[in-house]
């Protein structure tokens, strides 16, 4: 049976950058992702991602935008596999999507999306400043806890349906930095495993209706409001 084909968009400013990237690879290799990772695509020439890339043998396509349409198109074309074949995974993408397939274009997003209404997520949430905002949350005893979610893109800010989410405790005092590390560790953990549902078909959507997204008979996911 052919493995699915996925191309990972990752930003990756620092050196440090593309440990999502470099995490899905290593299960696609020998662990719980079922699928190859055929490109991975930065909007940085140089960095985490391309570093990442080179040393592991993955083809690194560079992104400089514009981020329209058009040109999220032809960056899937320098695959030389059909759009239909592809999915595209965003770990750690700092720009906006537009004109992909929202029924094989998922993300994660290291925060809770179904807390207070979306509040974590939508333009600007992203990075230090979003952990920052998870933190003064925290500081102010409306939360308690962090967390990642998962889930189908649409060319609104983190809006499209939410299909995966876990949550992991916060402790009184945690600076963004330690609430980034938690959360990373949770990400690393969890993200290939979803990964793998949504590319062989256990998790899917229509792309168009939010109620319409198919999960597998026992799946565990409730996504909760409030802390």
């Amino acid at each position: 049976m052919t493995r699915p084909k996925l191309v990972v968009f990752a930003s990756g400013t620092a050196s440090a950058g593309g440990t999502g990237f470099e995490n899905l690879l290593e299960h696609s290799r020998g662990g719980d992702l079922e699928a190859d990772i055929v490109a991975v695509v930065s909007n940085h020439e140089h960095g985490g991602v391309q570093t990442r890339a080179e040393r592991l043998g993955v083809p690194f396509v560079y992104f400089p935008g514009p981020y329209d349409a058009q040109n999220y198109s032809s960056v899937l074309q320098n695959t030389a596999i059909e759009k239909g074949e592809l999915w595209v995974a965003l770990s750690g993408w700092m720009k906006k999507i537009e004109g992909l397939d929202p029924r094989r274009t998922f993300n994660i997003h290291p925060a809770l999306l179904s807390f207070d209404n979306g509040r974590f997520g939508g333009k600007g949430m992203y990075g230090h400043r979003m952990h920052e905002a998870v933190k003064s949350a925290l500081d102010a005893g409306e939360i308690s806890e962090s967390g990642f979610s998962m889930h189908f893109v649409t060319d609104e800010y983190d809006r499209g349906p939410v299909f995966f989410e876990h949550r992991v405790a916060l402790d009184k005092g945690m600076s963004a930095e330690d609430i980034a590390k938690k959360v990373n560790e949770a990400e690393h953990e969890w993200q290939p495993r979803i990964t793998n549902m949504v590319v062989h078909g256990d998790i899917a959507w229509d792309g168009e209706d939010s109620s319409s997204v198919k999960y597998p008979s026992n799946y565990q996911y409730f996504p909760k409001d409030g802390n």
